[in-house]
């Protein structure tokens, strides 16, 4: 059965297995106006299907989990039987014109590769979130109003989801889940959380870190 609702704010769904990318998106939303309230994150397709039921995104914004049993198109699909209006967007760390087809059939808002930088993920939603707000233009002003009215409160909580800037450098040797490796490129940085490892390709929270001793 398909859902119809009221209308209300845009409700988004960030799906991701990377915590760095979930706690900057979710950072990214409160600082354009949007309430905490209307964010969910998982790390995981199957728990987000289980989220998105009860949650009922208009936005899913979901890593490809091409080695998942659940890819993220997969789970998209099997949200919009109920929710056929929500939108796609996409992350990836392969790119190829297969992918790129198959996001554009989709519907995908966007297809970004990993790994990226913060301001190519900040620029990349925005522009995103831009579109959503002409396509429900009553959005600008509620958006601006709610901005205009909760600002020292926003400003208190994106200050506490701020992680400090990671201390580390490119080229430093680490330990990760007991392993040595070494950073590659701090990809999101200035307290944006991820880092890029060279040995295994992962990429981190830089507080899941820890020097390895010399």
């Amino acid at each position: 059965m398909r859902i119809t609702e009221a209308p209300h704010e845009p409700r988004f769904l960030v799906v991701d297995p990377l915590e760095g990318v979930r706690t900057y998106a979710r950072r990214l939303m409160l600082s354009q106006g949007y309430a905490a309230d209307s964010f969910r994150d998982c790390a995981d397709p199957e728990s987000a299907l289980h989220i998105g039921r009860e949650f009922k995104p208009d936005f899913l914004i979901t890593d490809w989990f091409p080695k998942a049993s659940m890819s993220g198109l997969q789970l998209y699909a099997e949200l919009r039987r109920d929710l056929p209006s929500c939108r796609l967007a996409l992350l990836s760390f392969e790119v190829t014109p297969a992918h790129q087809a198959q996001a554009t059939a989709a519907g995908s808002r966007f297809l970004l590769r990993k790994p990226f930088t913060a301001d190519e993920l900040k620029t990349t939603l925005r522009d995103a979130l831009a579109k959503l707000a002409l396509e429900r233009p009553d959005l600008i002003m509620r958006l601006q109003a709610v901005a205009n009215r909760q600002r020292p409160q926003r400003q208190d909580l994106l200050a506490s989801l701020t992680p400090p800037p990671p201390a580390l450098r490119v080229g430093e040797d680490v330990i990760y889940q007991g392993r040595p490796d070494r950073v590659a490129q701090i990809v999101i940085s200035h307290g944006e959380l991820i880092v890029q490892l060279k040995g295994s390709g992962a990429m981190v929270p830089a507080a899941k870190l820890s020097r390895r001793a010399t």
